[in-house]
């Protein structure tokens, strides 16, 4: 177990959905272990009841890391049956280890998260409740980007303008990879053949029951 961290297991039940969340890393050797922390108060706060609450994967995927990431990933698993560690041989870049990820999930939905808690974990009470009344996708969109710089608003208002003009099925701006997807839609992930993914496109191209929840981006 490592320090810091605790873990209090609830009763394994068939009516309890399996939830799996994809982290890919690079070179994150400091921030992986608040970031299960953040999982555990999330959950602890937002499920009070530990009948209620859904059970966890925790994917982590190692893109190449050259610093301790992986050692303490590692450490991590052995002391949580929840994480789970898949190590690239080189890095890839984040496309290729999404796609790992997706495609190792066993869970009934699946989260794709940055381990920078950029992506809030107190988003995935609501996104998971939307998705246990029917909605098969539920995307998670910045509706604030007063933190961006002048820069980076303009080339992502370009960016979304020139692929959209172009696509015969919009991609939705300010939606990144942080969204819920229900097994149906992974599954529909996976059996794409792309080598050369880009996921945002593939993302929205899939179709399914999709929902929208907006949030500020820390």
């Amino acid at each position: 177990m490592i320090e810091g961290l605790t873990f209090e297991a609830a009763p394994e039940a068939v009516t309890r959905p399996l939830v799996s969340l994809i982290v890919p890393v690079l070179n994150e050797q400091d921030a992986v272990i608040p970031f299960v922390q953040a999982i555990d108060g999330m959950v602890q706060s937002q499920w009070p009841v530990l009948e209620d609450r859904p059970r966890l994967e925790i994917i982590f995927v190692d893109d190449g890391s050259t610093d301790a990431t992986a050692a303490v990933l590692r450490g991590l698993c052995a002391g949580d049956k929840r994480v789970k560690l898949i190590q690239l041989s080189r890095n890839f870049g984040k496309e290729a280890a999404l796609s790992a990820g997706l495609k190792a999930s066993r869970g009934d939905a699946v989260v794709p998260m940055d381990v920078d808690l950029q992506d809030p974990p107190e988003l995935l009470r609501p996104m998971i409740d939307r998705w246990q009344s029917g909605v098969q996708v539920v995307n998670a969109r910045r509706c604030d980007r007063s933190s961006d710089t002048m820069f980076k608003r303009s080339s992502a208002q370009l960016f979304y303008k020139a692929i959209n003009s172009l696509a015969d099925h919009p991609i939705a701006e300010g939606v990144g990879d942080f969204r819920l997807f229900d097994r149906a839609a992974v599954d529909a992930l996976n059996q794409m053949t792309e080598h050369s993914r880009f996921n945002k496109g593939l993302l929205s191209w899939i179709g399914f029951r999709t929902e929208t929840l907006d949030y500020v981006r820390p």
